[in-house]
């Protein structure tokens, strides 16, 4: 039981999704009791009507907002002007309405996406505005970006309490595995678990394999977010990460071990890499709120793959 939850009703957008679920269940466990989460066919969110509605019929002392329109890099390219669309004005219109209606806190879930193309490794909060965003993902990560000035915005002018919080990428159970739409992560252990089943000799894998990324634990990043909606009230944006980094080219190999691969991984080099590093600097958030990741990568790659096996029955 935690005392901060005891009491409140909180609303959690996307509270249905990946890190949703896992927040939702974590929720639950520190006693809190009302956890309303609007369902896409009931509230779009991103219509300002349905945002009154489901504010009216929440009546939230805390929004946590998770939900967002998103995907891996074939996905962005495809979508810019959807994703820009939809996330801006979820959360544009979410926020202002939590402003209208005297929501206590508003937790704002930016992305590492907001970050500019050649940031400095580790990326440090105080780098967000130094460049553009990497072209693939900028429409995303910059109308994610918004809210943060919105979140500073209102702090200034109204005195409204939100908080905005960027992620690293996440993986964990529960992941999108949609060939279509899913990251790094999930897409190389469906190939990898494919090959292995199909036989196959060879698995493609997009890129030069020479970006590298960071990645943290689902469940660690649900724990962060909750910790920083009870300890951190200030307008200042707050990395949550691992404060590891890893090339892609060693994360697929090491996905081919932990799954049984034994082929040939391929290379198109004529697909984008995305951004050529990304790893942040994760100091805030344990001086701020006592956050730091718990999971080790390896083990959190080997629930993440157990877990997609059962579900598939591989």
């Amino acid at each position: 039981m935690n005392e901060f939850w005891h009491g409140k009703k909180v609303v959690v957008t996307g509270g249905a999704g990946f890190l949703g679920s896992h927040l939702v269940g974590m929720l639950k466990d520190k006693g809190c009791k009302s956890i309303f989460v609007p369902k896409r066919e009931e509230y779009d969110l991103v219509q300002m009507d349905d945002v009154k509605r489901m504010y009216k019929d929440a009546n939230p002392d805390i929004v946590i907002h998770l939900a967002a329109v998103v995907g891996g890099i074939g996905a962005n390219r495809e979508n810019p002007g959807k994703y820009f669309y939809d996330n801006l004005m979820m959360g544009v219109q979410l926020i202002e309405i939590g402003r209208q209606t005297g929501v206590k806190k508003f937790v704002a879930l930016g992305t590492i996406c907001c970050y500019p193309k050649f940031t400095p490794v580790p990326f440090k909060e105080e780098d967000l505005w130094i460049g553009y965003p990497e072209e693939t993902n900028a429409p995303y990560g910059l109308a994610k970006k918004m809210l943060l000035v919105q979140s500073q915005a209102y702090r200034q002018q109204y005195d409204f309490n939100s908080i905005y919080l960027m992620p690293v990428n996440l993986y964990g159970p529960r992941d999108n595995f949609d060939p279509n739409s899913s990251h790094v992560i999930p897409a190389l252990i469906k190939k990898c678990l494919d090959a292995v089943k199909n036989g196959q000799k060879e698995m493609v894998a997009w890129g030069t394999g020479k970006a590298t990324r960071e990645f943290l634990y689902v469940e660690d990043a649900a724990e962060g977010i909750l910790l920083a909606a009870e300890k951190y009230d200030k307008s200042a944006p707050i990395n949550l990460g691992a404060g590891f980094e890893i090339t892609i080219k060693d994360l697929t190999e090491l996905i081919a071990k932990l799954t049984d691969f034994k082929g040939v991984i391929v290379w198109d080099s004529t697909k984008p890499d995305g951004q050529p590093r990304r790893c942040l600097d994760t100091a805030k958030a344990k001086k701020e709120f006592g956050f730091q990741s718990a999971t080790r990568f390896e083990e959190g790659l080997k629930k993440t793959i157990e877990w997609y096996k059962h579900e598939m029955s591989y």
